[in-house]
This record gives structure tokens, C-alpha cells and sequence, in this order.
């Protein structure tokens, strides 16, 4: 079942989406089954499920880094893999995937790393150029600063801290023209108080940017909180895709089957109970 009522025109369109794993061991194995959805412009939506229900794959195709082994794949109204790979370049260009782990280059230093956003506007020279003195260092610093980072502009990526690359990697995020933000567990190495920050910023600039954001997350409070629309994957399948209200207790505790959803701020005493799966309502 599908939340997705509205008119307005899609990002995206799926149906009987199936994608097989890129490692050769487990190339024949669909790693998504019959996925149908459809996701409209300027949507918020959280993806949620247990570790390997598919959720980092299915963001990976809709960045068009996974070709689809069958079923229809449309993203803004055309097939990716049916473009010339100029055309589909270009089309990436609209979106920005933010990985858990972003490949920041460690000797390089925070400004360089998180104005490498605007390198696919930018014509060879000019990169070249950044790369020495950055172009637009007060860019960058804004970009931080709304993750609580300012103080790291000028640091190398290598002193960093997990949380803190995160943050730079999403920083990069803000930088990007990109119509489409698929962000996959933002919030694995950060705090409680600055994973609301981070979840209300994402939330913030694309509704800016009329763009579309899609973020997979652990936290299932979290994605209730801060997303109007829940999709359920487990064992590569949709399981549900509702709108948050209509999402239970019993349905999250079916999803996860035994396997603890991730509470967004674990219990100070060790000896405190962990959040139940119907605390998060």
C-alpha cells in the first residue's frame, strides 16, 4: 500500500523493481524483490527495516548507481539505463546521495572536502584552482555551522571524529543543486541532540529547495517524529508504506521480529530499561 496520494509529478517511479547483489558471490541473489513505488516531487519519507532489508541498495538505485536486474525504473519522468552514459551523468547531477560513511579524502581539509559539491558546476579550472586557495570558504562555513561544525573549517578530515565526518558529508549535502537528497543512516555516530539538529536541517533545506528527501534510519522514533511518510523494508521487500499515523506499534514490533529497533538516546544507567518497541508512539 502506498502513501504517496498526491498529483504532483514524480521523482521517482518503480514497479516490480527487482536489483541483485554487486558482489560476485551473491550476483544472482535479488538483494530487492517486486519493489513498487512511487515517490513525488518534494516528498519526505523515511525508510526504515532491519540490518540487510535492502535499505542501503534501495538508495543506491535511486541514485542511479544500481542498475535494476528488472522492472521499471523512472527517475524524473525518464529510464536512467536506457541514457546515453553522458545523459545519465547528467541526470545524477540532480541527485545527491550522502552516504553512512562519506568518501572524504583524509589529508584533505574540511573547506576543500565540503565545496567539493559544486565541482560538477564547475569547469576544470577553477576546481583545479580550489583545490589550492577554495573558492568560497564563507559557503562552506555556513554549510557547517547549520550541523554545529563551523569551528572545523579549516581542519584535515583526518581529525576528525565519526560523527563529525557525518556531518561534513551533509554539509556537502547543503552545497549540492541537487532536486533529489537520499541520505542513508545520517545518524549512527551522533548524539541525540544533534540528530534532531541534523534531521530538522535536512528537513529544513529541502523543503527550502522544493527538493525530494529520502533518508533511511534506524531510529524509528526518529522517522515517526520527523517524517510524514514511513516505508518498511525486510528481506529486500516492502512490508509497508504508509503515512506515520497509521503506523503501529504492531506493525513496527512485526518488522523488526525480535531485533531491537535503535532507540535515538539510550538510557544514561546501564541498568535502565532500553526503549520498547511501542515507546516510540
Amino acid at each position: 500500500m502506498s502513501a504517496s496520494g498526491n498529483h504532483h509529478a514524480p521523482t521517482y517511479r518503480l514497479q516490480g523493481l527487482t536489483v541483485r547483489h554487486l558482489a560476485a558471490a551473491r550476483g544472482q541473489v535479488a538483494a530487492l524483490h517486486a519493489i513498487d513505488l512511487r515517490i513525488a516531487q518534494g516528498e519526505q519519507l523515511a525508510i526504515i527495516g532491519p540490518s540487510g532489508a535492502g535499505k542501503t541498495t534501495l538508495l543506491a538505485t535511486l541514485a542511479c548507481a544500481h542498475r535494476p536486474a528488472d522492472g521499471l525504473f523512472q527517475a524524473f519522468g525518464v529510464e536512467p539505463w536506457s541514457l546515453s552514459e553522458g545523459e545519465r551523468h547528467r541526470l545524477r547531477a540532480r541527485l545527491f546521495l550522502a552516504p553512512q560513511t562519506p568518501p572524504l579524502p583524509p589529508r584533505q581539509r574540511v573547506v576543500t572536502a565540503v565545496l567539493a559539491a559544486r565541482l560538477p558546476h564547475w569547469g576544470f579550472w577553477r576546481a583545479l584552482a580550489s583545490l589550492v586557495k577554495p573558492a568560497d570558504p564563507a559557503a562552506a562555513f555556513a554549510a557547517l555551522a547549520r550541523f554545529n561544525l563551523g569551528d572545523k573549517l579549516y581542519s584535515r578530515v583526518d581529525r576528525l571524529s565519526g560523527g563529525e565526518r557525518q556531518r561534513c558529508g551533509l554539509a556537502r549535502l547543503l552545497l549540492s543543486n541537487a532536486q533529489t537528497l537520499l541520505v542513508d543512516e545520517p545518524l549512527s555516530a551522533l548524539d541525540p541532540a544533534l540528530s534532531e539538529l541534523t534531521l530538522a536541517t535536512l528537513r529544513r533545506e529541502a523543503a527550502a529547495r522544493g527538493a525530494t528527501l529520502i533518508c533511511s534510519l534506524h531510529q524509528v522514533d526518529l522517522a515517526l517524529s520527523h517524517f510524514p511518510r514511513i516505508v518498511a523494508l525486510r528481506d529486500g521487500r516492502i512490508v509497508f508504506d504508509l503515512p506515520r499515523e497509521q503506523v503501529s506499534p504492531a506493525m513496527i514490533a512485526q518488522l523488526y521480529q525480535g531485533e531491537q529497533p535503535v532507540a535515538s538516546a539510550p538510557p544514561a544507567d546501564p541498568a535502565a530499561p532500553r526503549l520498547a518497541v511501542d515507546a516510540c508512539f
